[in-house]
Parts: structure tokens; C-alpha cells; sequence
């Protein structure tokens, strides 16, 4: 790997992703939109990230918040204008911000012109941009494949034809409303080229991709089994796509990044999507979902960086995001992993500890070589709001599960910026609008008001360790070397004699030898680390 390649922004850069419908409310309206995020983009620029990356803003049904998309080239009203979005992009850039925008390219709305076109015609040429089939049984009763959706429940919907008799079956691998497009047809293919040199055209500095391992199908359609090749996720096909878009890529000026949302249990096919004529960067959820504990974090970061290194690509540390429990929460309880399959509300939760606990990860993550990606609202110390009522919820998740997936409402709950009550900031004053959903009454304690300018808080730690990631030359990208430690203690030497030590005991540990204490997560007991705190020290070595 060159040097230049080394120093390209997305190799060790802290990412912000932004929620838009949550982020804040300009025009009183209780749902976020770009009035509101371009007023606050100085307080981003001040809390010390590099870039925003923005989860959909195009025209949509909301069926899936966003994630069904009409119109890749166009801003949904509810958020604003295609012309606010350039103006947000050039204002972000003049701060010093680099914007990622999200691609959806698994599937559309069922709003979407082509889809559109496809139910009203059985013979439309559209029909081949999607995967409709015949179902199957003597009358075609039965759904194509028994494939289980993430969401719950079958992946396909049977139409009706014109004349009003039941007709084929369409693919859906998320929610009813998500028709998945045909990756096989040249059209498709055609379309997302040009979508992605609409937005680069526009000045984006880099484009997250959704469900990325999830577009090719084996056209086939076999059932799902557990010793063959998976039918719709990680198959082979998929790579020759990522490849044209890295060609897109890099004939634009300014190191435009590609960045795939893959969730994939082995590393190594993990590994293949970063390939140098593949993807740039891709979210690391094993160390999400990863237990907090000295042995389960030293694995997962080993694992991690070892697949990583043979592509050359840099790692990426995730803690929280718009689809998972945030952390704060899940590391508030007895078993601090996440998985769809275990998400559960009413779990018994210590939000102290869990302040605590996230706390010391942040300092862990942002000292690991790599990038850091940072959810909204994170930095305060924000907690998944469990009590939404059932009649306010909106995502398919929950309701398509029947509610025993409790979904993800609860980590995208409007930010609370000032003020004693809710709407806490997120709207402007005198808006009657309530917020699209409801905010906690204890969060008047976590607004970004309360806590600015006080030392102990969540926010100020996060403005400080950042500071500290741009100025210190042993952080971001880089070699990492783990040093002896106690048990349950975990010692990572970075390079220029700077050392992160977590204590994930019972106990408070002693500090090593050091010149200086850089900063630490919690208040140390005179030279000791109490237990669930990271400290950042300079050493002599």
C-alpha cells in the first residue's frame, strides 16, 4: 500500500451518521429535515468529525423510513429541495465536512415508475427488472421459494393482474412495499451507474451501500440450506458489480469512497468485497455485537485486522447505528451482545453502568487503527427508548414480527438539543407539531445544552477524545501491538509511545508507568483504573 493511499481520508476518518428524520426539525413540522441539519452543521464541525454520512432523503412511501425509495435523483418534500441538498453539500465542505450519501440498490418502492409499469402490464418490459415468478402449485397458491425475510415473514407477495385474477409472484427479500430489483438485467445496471454519477456529479464525497452482499440471486431460486452456497446473500455474481462502481469511483477527482453495509459471519468472504478493484471500506459489526469483555474484544479486534491487512483495506469500528439497540443500553445488561434474533425490550438494564461501559469503548474504538463511525446522538449518551407506544411505532419490523421484534423505533427517536422538556430543541420554538416520535422526559439531562461546558460529560468526552484523535500521530490508521496486561485488562500500544488501557475486572487495576495522562472515561481512584473505565496515556517507549 502507498503512501498516498495510506493517507486517504476514509483510511482513518470519524464518520457522523446522521438520521434525518431524527437529526432536527427546521420548519416545525416534528420530523427532521435539511433546514435542520444545516443549521447544526457547526456544532458537527466543533464536535471533531470528518464526515456525515446521511441515511436516505429521497422520495418515499416511508413504508421502511426511507429505505423504499420512488426516486434516487430527487429529496422528499418532508426533508426539503434537490437544491437544499447542493447547498447543505457546499456549506458541509466550506466547514471542513465531507458528505456520504446512502444508495439503496437492493430494492425500490413499490412507487417506483418501473414497478409501477410492471403491475400494470403482466407483458410489461419491466417485469424483467424485478423477480416475478409463477407460484407454486397446481393453481400457483403457494409462494415461490420458502426464503424467510429479515423482517419476518415470506419474501414474496402475489399480484393481481388486470383482469382482476390472481397473478405471479414478486421478490421481496425486506418488507412487501421493497420489490428487489434484477441484478442480472443490464438495465439495472445501466441505472445505478448513472445514479452514482448524479450524486458524485453533485459533490458527495462518498456513498454508503445498502444490503450490499444482498443484490445478486441465483437465478434459480433455490431454497435456503445449510451446507450450500446461500441463494440471495454474498453470492459470487455480486462482486463484478462493486467492481464497475469502483471504475466510477475513482475517475472522480478527491478520493470518492465506497462503503458497504455487510453483515457476513466469515471474515474472509467479508475480506473479498474490499478488494483493491472492489469496495473501499465496509461496517465492522462483529465488534458491535461483540460482548464486553477483554477476551471477546481481543478476538474480535485480532480478527478483525487480520482480515483486513491481505486486501489492504482499513477497519472500520462501529458501536451503534440506526438499526441496533444503541449501546448504552446493551451494555446496561447481563449479555452486552446484539443480534437481530435476541433483540428484546423489558430487559432488565443498568443505564449507569451502561454510561459508564460506553464510556470506555468509545476511547477503545477511536484508539484502534482504522476508521470510527459515530450514531447520531451517541455522543450524548443517549439510551433505546423502550416505551413507545405500540400505536406510534412505525417500523415493519415490529409490525410484521407481530411485535416480539420490538424493532427500531427506539434508537431513532428525535435528539433532544435544549430545553427542560420535550421537544427539547428538536423543533423550533413555537411549533405545535410534536416530534415524529416521542422523547423521553429524563432526557433533559442528556441535551447537547446541558452538557456543553461540563467536564464529566458524555458530549465533552467525545469532543476531547476527538481532538485528541487529530492532533495525536499514533492514532488512526496505523499498526497496533498489544501489551502484557492483568486479567480481564486489555493494553494496546500504538505507535510514538501512546498507550490505551481498558479495564473490563471487577477491580481497579494499577496504571502503568506513563509521562502523561492523555485522558481517561471515568475518574480514576488516584493511580488505579476502575473497573469499565479506558484511559489514553502517553509512555516513555
Amino acid at each position: 500500500m502507498s503512501t498516498a493511499d495510506n493517507e486517504r481520508w476514509w483510511r482513518n476518518a470519524v464518520i457522523y451518521q446522521i438520521y434525518p428524520r431524527s437529526f432536527a426539525d427546521g420548519d416545525g413540522d416534528g420530523i427532521g429535515d435539511l433546514t435542520g441539519i444545516r443549521e447544526h452543521l457547526p456544532y458537527l464541525a466543533g464536535l471533531g468529525v470528518d464526515a456525515l454520512w446521511l441515511s436516505p432523503w429521497y422520495p418515499s412511501p416511508m413504508a421502511d423510513a426511507g429505505y423504499d425509495i420512488a426516486d434516487h435523483r430527487d429529496i422528499d418534500p418532508v426533508f426539503g429541495t434537490l437544491a437544499q441538498a447542493e447547498e447543505l453539500i457546499g456549506y458541509a465542505h466550506r466547514l471542513g465536512l465531507r458528505i456520504i450519501v446512502d444508495l439503496v440498490p437492493n430494492h425500490c418502492s413499490d412507487a417506483h415508475p418501473w414497478f409501477q409499469a410492471a403491475l400494470a402490464d403482466p407483458a410489461a418490459p419491466e417485469r424483467d427488472l424485478f423477480w416475478f415468478r409463477p407460484g407454486r402449485g397446481p393453481d400457483g397458491a403457494e409462494q415461490p421459494t420458502d426464503w424467510v425475510s429479515p423482517f419476518g415473514g415470506g419474501t414474496w407477495t402475489r399480484t393481481t393482474d388486470p383482469d382482476g385474477s390472481p397473478g405471479d409472484w414478486y421478490l421481496h427479500l425486506f418488507a412487501p412495499q421493497q420489490p428487489d430489483f434484477n441484478w442480472d438485467h443490464p438495465r439495472v445496471r445501466a441505472e445505478f451507474a448513472d445514479i452514482i454519477r448524479f450524486w458524485l456529479d453533485r459533490g458527495v464525497d462518498g456513498i454508503r451501500i445498502d444490503s450490499a452482499a444482498m443484490l445478486a440471486k441465483d437465478p434459480t431460486l433455490p431454497q435456503v440450506t445449510d451446507d450450500g452456497p446461500h441463494p440471495f446473500v454474498d453470492v459470487d455474481a455480486v462482486h463484478d458489480i462493486y467492481r464497475d462502481w469502483r471504475r466510477i469511483a475513482d475517475s472522480y477527482p478527491g478520493d470518492r469512497a465506497l462503503i458497504g453495509e455487510i453483515w457476513l459471519p466469515d471474515q474472509q468472504r467479508f475480506a473479498n468485497y474490499l478488494r483493491p478493484d472492489e469496495l473501499h471500506a465496509a461496517f465492522n459489526f462483529d465488534f458491535l455485537g461483540c460482548a464486553w469483555t477483554a477476551v471477546a474484544l481481543r478476538a474480535c479486534v485480532d480478527a478483525t485486522l487480520a482480515a483486513h491487512a491481505p486486501v489492504g483495506a482499513p477497519a472500520t469500528w462501529v458501536l451503534s447505528n440506526h438499526d441496533v439497540t444503541r449501546h448504552v443500553t446493551r451494555y446496561g445488561r447481563a449479555d452486552t451482545t446484539f443480534s437481530f434474533a435476541t433483540r428484546r425490550e423489558g430487559v432488565p438494564t443498568d443505564l449507569e453502568l451502561g454510561t459508564r461501559r460506553a464510556r470506555a469503548a468509545v476511547l477503545l474504538s477511536l484508539a484502534l487503527p482504522g476508521a470510527a463511525y459515530l450514531y447520531q446522538g451517541e455522543e450524548l449518551g443517549l439510551w433505546e427508548v423502550e416505551d413507545i407506544p405500540h400505536a406510534l411505532r412505525q417500523d415493519p419490523m415490529f409490525v410484521r414480527s407481530g411485535g416480539a421484534d420490538p424493532g427500531r423505533d427506539g434508537c431513532r427517536v428525535p435528539l433532544p438539543w435544549a430545553g427542560d422538556a420535550p421537544p427539547f430543541g428538536f423543533s423550533p420554538d413555537g411549533a405545535t407539531a410534536r416530534p415524529w416520535l416521542p422523547q423521553p422526559a429524563d432526557w433533559k439531562d442528556r441535551t447537547v445544552r446541558a452538557q456543553t461546558g461540563d467536564p464529566h460529560s458524555m458530549l465533552e468526552l467525545y469532543r476531547a477524545a476527538l481532538a485528541l484523535r487529530r492532533t495525536e500521530p499514533a492514532l488512526g490508521d496505523g499498526e497496533l501491538a498489544w501489551l502484557p496486561a492483568p486479567d480481564d485488562v486489555l493494553a494496546v500500544r500504538r505507535a510514538a509511545g501512546f498507550t490505551c488501557l481498558v479495564n473490563l475486572s471487577g477491580g481497579a487495576v494499577p496504571l502503568p508507568e506513563h509521562t502523561a495522562l492523555l485522558l481517561a472515561s471515568s475518574p480514576l481512584d488516584d493511580d488505579r483504573l476502575p473497573p469499565d473505565t479506558t484511559v489514553w496515556l502517553r509512555t516513555s517507549d
